[in-house]
């Protein structure tokens, strides 16, 4: 089962019948992986445009941290959503913004706590601690990044050949790493989920969209979405997993 940190699957060896459906494949690729940079790239910019113009509300820092914050949820998300386009909709192509994705989510998540150590709290180490025993929410978000610092570190291939099989099974974390950070989310948020009152909607969204994710990853659920798409779309072969 891969994982949103994991390099595309390579490609079987060339066949006379497949030179031009492997070229296409490629180009799709190379045309998403241009739309993921850019795109990764663009929030940053506006980011610093605001801070720049004095846009970001009258707490610059706090609205910096949830916008870091939104960010790196949404691009993990991205991310955990390339296995399961590819299963459903046949798009190999997808899977090569897997790692890009992932890693972008960290660079997003990385920002996120340095704003928050750093700008929001001085780098002050006992107010950081009181505020991990008085705000459970970013005790559960401090596990969720340093487990995706893992991830996002053994990312490379040079690491998944040094851990061998350890690499896939350290990887299988990303699954619990988006719960963690939906629940971080929900959690930081104020509102009343059970009323839904308050800025509940977009962490219930996430919530949603990640479980979905995962369900669709289970093998049995799988297999039954693919063998009902066979038909649908028969002229597009799934990428095999590996």
């Amino acid at each position: 089962m891969p994982c949103p940190f994991s390099s595309p699957p390579r490609p079987d060896p060339v066949n006379p019948q497949s030179n031009r459906g492997t070229s296409a494949r490629r180009s799709h690729g190379t045309i998403l992986l241009w739309v993921v940079n850019i795109g990764a790239w663009l929030p940053l910019l506006f980011l610093a445009f605001d801070a720049y113009t004095g846009r970001l509300t009258v707490n610059p820092i706090q609205a910096a941290e949830q916008r870091t914050g939104d960010i790196a949820i949404t691009l993990l998300i991205l991310s955990l959503a390339c296995t399961p386009l590819n299963t459903l909709l046949r798009w190999p192509s997808v899977l090569k913004a897997r790692r890009p994705l992932g890693l972008y989510a960290y660079f997003y998540a990385f920002l996120h706590f340095l704003l928050f150590i750093g700008l929001d709290y001085g780098f002050n180490a006992r107010l950081l601690l009181q505020a991990l025993t008085e705000k459970p929410f970013i005790l559960v978000g401090l596990a969720g990044f340093l487990l995706l610092s893992a991830l996002a570190l053994t990312s490379f291939d040079t690491w998944k050949a040094r851990l061998g099989k350890n690499w896939k099974r350290l990887h299988r974390l990303t699954y619990l790493i988006n719960l963690l950070i939906v629940l971080h989310f929900g959690w930081a948020v104020k509102g009343d989920f059970l009323r839904l009152q308050g800025d509940v909607f977009r962490p219930l969204l996430a919530g949603l969209v990640v479980l979905l994710l995962l369900g669709l990853r289970l093998p049995a659920v799988r297999r039954r979405l693919a063998g009902k798409l066979h038909t649908l779309l028969p002229s597009r072969k799934i990428h095999p997993e590996r």
